[in-house]
């Protein structure tokens, strides 16, 4: 017996692969593969672009609006928690969820009495404004202040002499404080006992010899409280300079024991 022989030509040797009765033309015909023609075609990229470019800008606009928004610090008064030109991104999106802002957190808020009237703030140019509205640049010419939030509803916050800081009866180590500060400053506003009211936090800077916070406006229609309507949200990360990434986590001594109010 001989070997079976195996017909080597494909179906680029035309019909000759296979006679006109034997059946294997038609199925080669029925199972070409259909070719641009046939089907939708494919739009070129200078059309979807303009899409694309919306799309993406629509994104970044609910990203600024609803989960993480950057700000830009504009001095000192965090430091050396933060620095000036920091860009840090705040977390807008637990708010939604009820979440309140508690002890030792870093939060934003819209300036809840005129804190910054008198301050000059540079008007941002018509690029800026458009990049800042959809959060692909830190929020420009806004009234907005970063400090530490140091008591909350039912606290009683308390600077007496160079401190230390105490909340509720406990006092506060605090290593964030800027190198060569006292915990409190011994003039008038910085010498204080005050109680937090509901919907309200205390605030304080990290740097406390250059920081006007809420011991400086004690005398304002909030008694230098913070509502928290006007807080925007918590900053959790510095984002630029690169060589300043880091996250900002609740310091330790916000969470030693019997720091809360008695009930």
């Amino acid at each position: 017996m001989g070997d079976v022989v195996v017909d080597a030509r494909d179906e680029r040797d035309g019909p000759e692969a296979g006679s006109p009765g034997d059946g294997h033309g038609r199925r080669r015909g029925r199972g070409r593969a259909r070719g641009p023609a046939d089907g939708k075609r494919k739009r070129p990229l200078w059309q979807e672009l303009p899409v694309l470019v919306v799309v993406a800008l629509g994104l970044a606009f609910l990203i600024k609006t609803f989960l993480l928004q950057a700000f830009l610090i504009p001095s000192g008064s965090m430091q050396n928690t933060l620095q000036v030109d920091d860009r840090v991104l705040v977390d807008k999106l637990t708010p939604w969820f009820g979440a309140e802002p508690d002890r030792g957190e870093v939060v934003v808020f819209r300036d809840p009495a005129e804190w910054l009237s008198g301050t000059p703030v540079a008007e941002p140019n018509a690029a800026q404004k458009f990049l800042s509205f959809i959060g692909l640049m830190p929020a420009a010419g806004e009234q907005h202040l970063i400090k530490r939030v140091i008591g909350v509803a039912g606290d009683t916050i308390e600077c007496a002499g160079t401190g230390p800081l105490k909340v509720n009866g406990k006092p506060l180590s605090e290593p964030y404080v800027f190198a060569g500060n006292t915990p409190c400053s011994t003039d008038g506003p910085g010498q204080f006992k005050v109680t937090v009211p509901d919907g309200r936090i205390w605030v304080m800077g990290d740097h406390r010899q250059s920081s006007y916070d809420s011991r400086y406006h004690q005398t304002d229609k909030n008694g230098g409280m913070v509502p928290l309507s006007e807080v925007v949200g918590r900053a959790v990360v510095v984002a630029w300079p690169v060589t300043h990434w880091s996250t900002l986590p609740v310091p330790d001594t916000f969470e030693q024991p019997g720091l809360a109010p008695a009930p």
